[in-house]
């Protein structure tokens, strides 16, 4: 988006449901974004027609907020309606209207959009975002990526202080290098954007989905199976294979590969989630699903989002001896689940009720299962390919059925 240039490749592309509705944004800015291949998509957006994203799409997901950033620095002109996404706790955009003001931005809030316009320094100038030092508030994610890409383009040199950390970061710093960029420092607490005149289209392949692939290491891990994550960094994912070891599994890292092995009842352990690279809170709720079956008595504090337990009442629906204090779950193990009908929140709480279903005695339905559907490309699919008894209803209210089944040996 932020490309006046040439066509921009982007390989291992999921078709998450947030990502086809970023593309279709994306189309009626005056963008092309199209899938060529099954994870390759093409992006040109030479002539982009309008500095408005549509509101019905852009509410929808968090990831639209980034569209803020894009537009100011590429068009001097943004409208983007406040982000929806997961109910997961408070995400308010200050931190962007912060990052964005300090650009040069001037920003205001009308019929539930965030507006935004750069002024030209002096009447006939293009309207440019200035480099600025920034102190980025508690690490965040989202806010240290939109400022990346502003600050590409703006004049003059940006600095992030407490910038954060994801490997996700890095990503986006070596793609926007590859596009003509001068990002230097991604991967540590202070980055460096030298702003450019211009960026051009570039081939990129994404990194591996680290979030995915811990679910499918935990997948294993509740149900005593034997699961091997091809196709990965096992690096990213280093907090999450110490956890595991530390509840009984055994973790085998060769390669790009991590396999996992579970062959007795885990042991219950404490998880605290912490910012990169500590435990990941998007994976927080399908741990708390594992410590439900685990041995003993566990606690995991949530310390990012404050509404990130909305799916343990759900899982006492299937058995599991959960009870929520502020910031804290405490987790007393029980021997087995039961099936029973249970509804997803949102998509991390969504996929622990699904790991609890393949792990619980009889038969589970999740409902809404559409939300899970924004960051799990076909999921059932995946999880029935390692040997769980799990189909989606198409004729019903979007919802995924999963029934405990004999762990196998199995690769993904």
């Amino acid at each position: 988006m932020i490309a006046r240039q040439g066509e921009t490749v982007l390989e291992n592309v999921p078709h998450h449901a947030d990502v086809l509705d970023l593309c279709q944004i994306a189309r009626e800015l005056g963008a092309e974004a199209d899938f060529t291949g099954p994870h390759t998509l093409r992006i040109r957006a030479g002539d982009l027609s309008g500095h408005v994203a549509p509101y019905r799409l852009a509410r929808k997901l968090r990831g639209s907020t980034y569209l803020v950033g894009a537009l100011l620095t590429r068009l001097g002109r943004a409208e983007v309606a406040f982000p929806g996404g997961c109910l997961i706790g408070s995400r308010p955009v200050d931190f962007h209207i912060k990052g964005l003001t300090a650009l040069g931005a001037q920003l205001g809030v009308e019929r539930g959009s965030l507006v935004g316009e750069v002024a030209p320094r002096r009447p006939g100038d293009s309207p440019r975002l200035r480099g600025t030092r920034l102190y980025i508030d508690r690490a965040s994610f989202g806010t240290t990526l939109n400022m990346m890409l502003a600050a590409s383009l703006a004049e003059g040199t940006t600095i992030l202080d407490n910038a954060a950390r994801e490997p996700e970061v890095v990503d986006v710093a070596n793609f926007l290098n590859r596009m003509g960029a001068r990002v230097r420092g991604a991967g540590t607490s202070v980055i460096r954007i030298d702003g450019v005149d211009s960026l051009t289209g570039a081939t990129h392949e994404v990194i591996p989905d680290r979030l995915e692939a811990g679910t499918f290491l935990l997948a294993g891990a509740i149900t005593g199976g034997s699961v091997c994550v091809a196709g990965v960094i096992s690096e990213h994912l280093h907090a999450v294979m110490t956890r595991l070891r530390e509840a009984g599994a055994e973790i085998n890292d060769e390669n790009d590969a991590v396999a996992v092995f579970a062959p007795h009842r885990l042991r219950s352990v404490n998880v605290e989630t912490q910012v990169h690279p500590g435990f990941p809170t998007d994976l927080q709720s399908p741990f708390l699903a594992c410590m439900t079956v685990a041995d003993g008595m566990s606690v995991v504090h949530e310390t990012i989002f404050e509404n990130r337990f909305g799916c343990a009442a759900e899982l006492t629906r299937l058995g599991a001896d959960v009870k929520v204090d502020g910031d804290r779950a405490i987790v007393r193990g029980v021997e087995a689940l039961a099936g029973a009908p249970v509804e997803a929140g949102d998509i991390r709480g969504g996929v622990a009720l699904v790991l609890a279903g393949l792990a619980a005695r009889g038969e589970t339905e999740v409902a809404r299962a559409e939300l899970i559907d924004r960051g799990y490309e076909c999921l059932e699919d995946k999880l029935a390919a390692m040997g769980g008894d799990i189909i989606r209803q198409e004729d019903a209210p979007p919802e995924v059925t999963a029934r405990s089944a004999p762990a196998r040996e199995t690769r993904v």
